[in-house]
């Protein structure tokens, strides 16, 4: 194995400050593992970060990388339950503090000391990441590295619609914002028997018709309006607002009935300039939703292997790690849903 390996590289907290570097391999501890990589999703928030319009602190200069998948390269002594060769995918809290309260009641994702993969410490945009063994789950046979590397979008979703929120056979839901994140909340609502329709713009075209392929209706913002008051008049049974802006609360305030909810998982840095008021004449439960635990990814990863959760209908583009440049592009221009670095292409 060589002592270096390229990376992408978040580096200062300037627009395009990303770049392509050669970092030493990471040495592990007794409790990690080192993961080579066979796949790497481009999130949301890494082209928030090559833009520099986010909202969280960020440890530069980080490797980026959060939704991964590969096989075990080395492991810690202490490391229990994974072999070398294991297939498996990795959590997002990379670091977490054992002594938290949130940590001792088994929501380790609310920990106000986490700091996660691709921001916090260096994420999996290379070739070989150190990941704590705890973060680790094995990857079904049934499932390809390549869909593994999706688990934790997945994952995001099933906490926003499935823990989060209360969806009940039959309930009309509208989900705001057709990312890979809304597409997902889509697919996950469908499973739990509710008519979904997902609302996007004109320049949403490509990712509205994934929104189709999954079940769902693609309607603009006022078709939305519309249908969520065709049964009675009084609102949609609830909304998932998974837009990265924060204007998009008032729309989901707007469609929802009384007594509904809303699940916001998007993230949006700027101040809200509307009143609030309608959530309480409303008795409406907003919900904030972030990450996830160990018990949504065996969810997850058990829905992925049967089939029910099709995590490749939201690919858009396989690229090499050297051309993540081209992949950042294409998922931010909207010409696709999602993006995926192969690392490793021998990898199944």
């Amino acid at each position: 194995m060589e002592d270096t390996q390229p990376a992408v590289v978040n580096y200062a907290p300037q627009r395009g400050s990303v770049e392509l570097r050669e970092i030493p391999v990471p040495e592990i501890g007794p409790d990690d593992v080192l993961l080579r990589v066979a796949a790497v999703g481009v999130c949301g928030s890494d082209l928030h970060q090559w833009t520099a319009d986010h909202s969280w602190p960020v440890n530069y200069p980080v490797v980026l990388g959060h939704e991964f998948a590969g096989t075990i390269e080395r492991m810690g002594a202490n490391v229990r339950g994974f072999q070398v060769g294991d297939r498996v995918c990795s959590e997002t809290a990379a670091v977490v503090d054992p002594d938290s309260p949130m940590t001792r009641i088994g929501r380790y994702n609310l920990d106000p000391n986490r700091k996660g993969f691709g921001y916090g410490v260096d994420g999996a945009m290379t070739r070989f990441v150190r990941v704590p063994g705890r973060c680790l789950h094995h990857v079904p046979d049934e499932v390809s590295l390549g869909d593994a590397a999706l688990t934790e979008p997945c994952c995001v979703a099933y906490s926003a619609v499935a823990v989060n929120a209360e969806i009940l056979p039959g309930d009309r839901v509208v989900v705001l914002g057709p990312g890979p994140i809304g597409l997902l909340c889509a697919a996950i609502a469908r499973l739990r028997g509710a008519e979904v329709a997902v609302v996007g713009l004109p320049r949403d075209a490509a990712r509205m018709a994934i929104a189709e392929q999954l079940g769902c209706l693609p309607l603009s913002p006022a078709e939305a309006t519309a249908w969520a008051q065709q049964r009675d008049g009084l609102g949609c049974d609830g909304v998932v607002d998974a837009a990265g802006v924060s204007a998009t609360l008032q729309s989901a305030m707007e469609m929802v009935r009384p007594g509904g909810w809303i699940s916001k998982v998007g993230w949006g840095r700027d101040p809200l300039g509307f009143s609030l008021d309608p959530l309480v004449q409303k008795n409406v439960k907003l919900q904030g939703s972030f990450s996830h635990t160990w018990a949504t990814w065996e969810r997850v990863l058990q829905l992925m292997a049967s089939g029910a959760l099709r995590v490749a209908a939201i690919v858009g583009g396989r690229w090499p790690l050297e051309q993540w440049h081209e992949a950042f592009e294409t998922m931010h221009a909207g010409r696709i849903a999602k993006s995926v670095l192969v690392v490793d292409t021998t990898a199944n």
